[in-house]
């Protein structure tokens, strides 16, 4: 009895292993003997949170998740009432100082013609080119401010930078929020990628630029096969993952792993993100 106890023992032991190495070697890239990498990873992309660039209450989102947007369609509004009040301060000081700006100029283009004749004194022109320069000035700063609370104004809506689909919508109408908050996030439709892992061993076998074949677990209806896109290395961590020890010795440093980007050339509109997909790499012409 204790003898086949050890067996049984033994031979879950040995299964336990075989999964192990098994999941190891389908985390870390098999090479097939065709001299073709195998790696495995997940579709991401790039994102983009989008902010306003200015604080206040939120009047509308008009975005859910999941909805698509195309480049320069307003995504959300804050409630204006502030901001236009503001720009039309700004307006009415435009007025203000340009009117006082007119008049000193004409004050000062008397005194011009005074001068020559030596009808009024030197320090009384003085006094005119002085009440007319600093006219000139105030009303320059009012045109600045009128132009930053126009901006202010104009930023209280929100607009899609590209073209992507809403990932994540972060707040929802009637929230305050600051300059730079999240109110979106938003996933772009052309910058799709693979994050996988390659072994220390294989490391020198791929570099920048070299093309791949991304192949997802979904059969193409027209075809019978599965959906394949290509795509080329676009990223190759110089730093091991998971590194345990500064130093390893030589059995511990094949068994390093390197974070690898594969970017998609040719995206059709079926992959999504955190799908699992097969890069396969055929580096024998790069020997």
């Amino acid at each position: 009895m204790k003898v086949e106890f050890n067996k049984k023992i033994i031979a879950i032991a040995g299964t336990v292993v075989c999964l192990i190495g098994g999941w190891y070697f389908y985390q870390q890239g098999i090479v097939k003997d065709t001299g073709v990498l195998a790696l495995y990873g997940n579709i991401e992309n790039r994102q983009v949170n989008l902010s306003f660039m200015v604080d206040g209450k939120i009047a509308k989102m008009l975005k859910e998740e999941g909805n698509s947007v195309k480049e320069g369609e307003l995504v959300a509004v804050l409630d204006k009432q502030d901001y236009a009040a503001n720009y039309q301060v700004a307006l009415a000081n435009v007025g203000q100082t340009k009117a006082v700006m007119q008049d000193c100029l004409l004050k000062f283009d008397r005194s011009k013609a005074l001068i020559k004749n030596k009808a009024i004194a030197q320090q009384t022109y003085d006094s005119a080119q002085y009440a007319y320069e600093t006219a000139k000035a105030n009303y320059d700063v009012a045109i600045s401010q009128q132009t930053v609370a126009k901006n202010k104004l104009d930023y209280t809506e929100l607009y899609a930078p590209e073209e992507g689909i809403i990932s994540v919508r972060v707040v929802e109408p009637g929230t305050t929020v600051a300059a730079g908050q999240s109110i979106y996030t938003l996933s772009k439709l052309n910058s799709l990628w693979v994050r996988a892992f390659v072994s220390e061993k294989d490391l020198g076998n791929i570099k920048y630029g070299m093309p791949a074949t991304v192949l997802t677990d979904t059969v193409n209806p027209d075809t019978g096969k599965n959906r394949a896109y290509k795509g080329h290395i676009g990223f190759i961590s110089s730093v091991a993952e998971f590194t345990p020890k500064t130093v390893q010795s030589e059995e511990l440093r094949t068994a390093l792993v390197y974070r690898v980007h594969i970017m998609v050339d040719d995206n059709d509109g079926f992959l999504r993100l955190g799908m699992p997909v097969t890069a396969e790499i055929d580096f024998r012409g790069s020997r």
